[in-house]
C-alpha cells in the first residue's frame, strides 16, 4: 500500500511546547484543513523566546538522518512549508531537502522568518539573513512580513509604505524567483493589511480588523493556512482572505478570554470554523 494516498505537507520549523507558535500552531491548522501535517523539527523549545526563560535543544545534527528515513519510505509531498531556521547549516539542509522532495506537483511556501518591526530577531545575524535568500527561488508562494521583505531586497525599512513602494519591493522579490508573493501583517491602524503580488494578476490587498497587540504565532498560522489552501486548490486571494479573517477572529477571542500577550492566539476555540 502507498504512503502517498492522503494529501501531505512537510513543515520545516521548530517545535514550541507552549506559546502557540511554529509547529505547535501550524499542525492543528493544517490538520483542520484536511491535510496531513508532517513536521520536520529544527529545534525543540519548552516555550518561545518571548518569555523570560526557556529551554531549547537544537536538532540540526539529527535532521539529515530524519529526512533519510522519509526518502526510504518513498514519501511525496503535495506541499512544503518552511519557517524559522536557526543556522546556515539548517538552511543548507533545507535547500537539499527542497531539491530532493520538490516536484512540479509540490506547492512550496517559504516563510522567511527573520525579524519584525524593522529589526532582525536577536538570534539572527546578517550572514544568516543573506543565506535565507537562497530559499526564495524555491518558493511558489513567498510570505515575508514587511521587515523580512526589506531585508531580502536590501531596501530601507519604512513602517508605512505606499502601494508603489510595496510594488517596488515585490518586483525585486519576484526577480529572485518566487511565483507569488504575500507581504503579510502590514499595520494600517485599525486594520492589518496583506499585499498580494503576482506577475499574472498584478497586486491586490486584503484587510482584516486588528484587535489587541501583536502576538506570537500569527505568522505561523497565516502561512499554514496559505500552504494548506494551496494544496487544496484555493486561489491565493481567497486564501489570504481566509487566513486574515481567521486570525482576526482568533485575536478577538484571545482578548475576550484575557490571555497573556506572550501566549499567542487561542486558535483552539475556532479550529472548527476553518
Amino acid at each position: 500500500m502507498s504512503h502517498n494516498v492522503q494529501k501531505k505537507i512537510a513543515v520545516v520549523n521548530d517545535f514550541c511546547g507552549f506559546g502557540r507558535c511554529s509547529l505547535t500552531a501550524a499542525m492543528p491548522v493544517i490538520s483542520a484543513l484536511k491535510v496531513q501535517c508532517c513536521p520536520l523539527p529544527t529545534a525543540i523549545f519548552s516555550n518561545h523566546t518571548g518569555y523570560e526563560n526557556f529551554y531549547s535543544t537544537d536538532l540540526t545534527d539529527h535532521m539529515s538522518d530524519y529526512i533519510l528515513q522519509w526518502k526510504k519510505l518513498g514519501l511525496r509531498f503535495n506541499g512544503i512549508l518552511t519557517g524559522f531556521l536557526g543556522s546556515t547549516q539548517q538552511i543548507e539542509i533545507v535547500t537539499r531537502f527542497l531539491e530532493d522532495f520538490k516536484t512540479e506537483a509540490t506547492v512550496t511556501v517559504i516563510d522567511p522568518v527573520m525579524g519584525d518591526g524593522g529589526s532582525l530577531y536577536r538570534s539572527f545575524s546578517r550572514e544568516l539573513a543573506e543565506m535565507m535568500g537562497r530559499l526564495v527561488p524555491y518558493a511558489d508562494i513567498l510570505t515575508p512580513n514587511l521587515t523580512e521583505a526589506a531585508i531580502l531586497t536590501h531596501t530601507d525599512y519604512c513602517a508605512c509604505p505606499t502601494e508603489n513602494e510595496l510594488c517596488r519591493i515585490c518586483e525585486k522579490l519576484f526577480l529572485m524567483g518566487p511565483k507569488k508573493i504575500v507581504i503579510s501583517g502590514l499595520d494600517r491602524g485599525d486594520y492589518l493589511e496583506n499585499f498580494i503580488y503576482s506577475a499574472q494578476s498584478g497586486h491586490r490587498t486584503v484587510r482584516a480588523k486588528k484587535t489587541g497587540p501583536c502576538r506570537a504565532g500569527t505568522g505561523d498560522v497565516f502561512s499554514a493556512i496559505i500552504a494548506a489552501d494551496a494544496v487544496n486548490g484555493v486561489e491565493l486571494t481567497d486564501s489570504v482572505s481566509h487566513a486574515a479573517e481567521f486570525i482576526s477572529k482568533a485575536l478577538e477571542k484571545t482578548v475576550e478570554m484575557g490571555l497573556p500577550e506572550t501566549d499567542g492566539i487561542c486558535i483552539e476555540e475556532l479550529l472548527g470554523e476553518l
